[in-house]
Order: C-alpha cells, then structure tokens, then sequence
C-alpha cells in the first residue's frame, strides 16, 4: 500500500472513531484550517522565556496540545511519540513547541513535566485558553504544523492510532514535516484529532 492510500486510510479510521472518544467542548473558534494564517501569539514557556510564533518566521513550527494529566498523552509520552519526533527533526528548521490549556495547570506544572521527560522543547502557559480558543485546539494532542509563511499546513491527530493497539500506524506529523520542508503539498493536511478534550476555565 502506497503512503497516500495509508494516510488517507488512516485519516478515515481516525474521523471515524476519535468522535467517541473525545468530543471537546471548548473552543470558541474552529480555528484555522489548512492553508490559513496561524494566530499570532505570545506565551511563557516551561524555560521562563516568552515564545511567540513571528519569531519563528521561516522556519517551519510544530504545536502540540498537552495536558500531562491526560491518559492520551500519557500513552504517547510513554511510548516517547512526541519526543522522538521532535529529536528527528532537530537542526532541521523545525521548531516544536507544546502549549498547554489547562486551566488549572501553572509554570511550575509545565517545567516539571518537562523535566520529568526530559524534553528539548518547552511548554507554552496557556491556562487562560486564550490561544487555544484561537486555534480551536479541541483535544490533547491536538497537532498543528505551521510553515516557514505562517500558514497551517497539516492540523488534526498525531496518528492514525486512537486505541493505541496497532502495530503499523501512520504518523501524520511525521509525514507533513518532511513535505513542508520540501515545498511539496501535505498529503493529508486535515484529521480529525483524538484524546481528552482540552480542560479550558470556561
């Protein structure tokens, strides 16, 4: 089976099931869809360092939804999904950054959980939701790839893998930041995301 037919495959399975598993009640935009401007934002992260998106400019940029205290991304921080990725990508122009919009998280949740896992990257402070609104970030994870021009190029699940029981799955990030960074058009640029919905204040 050729890549395409397997991410499309993959996409169906994943629009398919993730509904039952997670529908988010939350976000008060839908948020952009490929091929739209990302929102601009500005947030602290786990490194005491504010990040903004323009800074990133050119570079092609990575943002996962997380809530350590979810059992989806735990499964994943487990099975080091994220942090494989993201080393894979290193020194490629490839910037990731995880935001996290739980409400009740704080800086001191984030930098513990990245020293807990060890993890390159920081965790963005969104406990008021502001960005995740923006985004109409539903579920954690909850993936976006933004390209060197500011626009979404892939949004949606990490993977073609819900249940997290099979063998062969098909890593949706894996397969659009190889072709962000090539000018090639993404394969499967829209999923439907799956995992807990994002625990916003309101």
């Amino acid at each position: 089976m050729t890549l395409t037919r397997r991410l499309r495959l993959g996409a169906t399975l994943s629009l398919l099931l993730s509904p039952a598993l997670a529908l988010a009640a939350g976000p008060r935009t839908p948020g952009p869809e490929p091929g739209q401007e990302a929102p601009a934002f500005s947030l602290t992260g786990s490194d005491g360092k504010v990040h903004t998106l323009a800074e990133q400019k050119g570079k092609v940029v990575v943002l996962e939804w997380v809530n350590p205290d979810c059992p989806f991304v735990k499964r994943h921080y487990q099975a080091k999904t994220m942090k494989t990725l993201s080393e894979k990508f290193a020194g490629k122009e490839v910037v990731w950054l995880a935001i996290n919009s739980t409400h009740y998280a704080d800086q001191a949740a984030n930098k513990a959980f990245v020293a807990a896992e060890s993890l390159a990257y920081a965790v963005l402070d969104d406990h008021d939701g502001a960005v995740g609104h923006q985004y109409g970030a539903r579920t954690t994870p909850d993936m976006f790839v933004v390209d060197p021009e500011g626009k979404v190029a892939y949004r949606g699940a990490i993977d073609d893998d819900p249940f997290g029981d099979k063998a062969e799955k098909v890593n949706y990030v894996d397969a659009a930041v190889p072709a962000v960074l090539a000018k090639s058009a993404v394969a499967m640029a829209r999923t439907q995301p799956y995992g807990c919905s994002v625990k916003y204040k309101d």
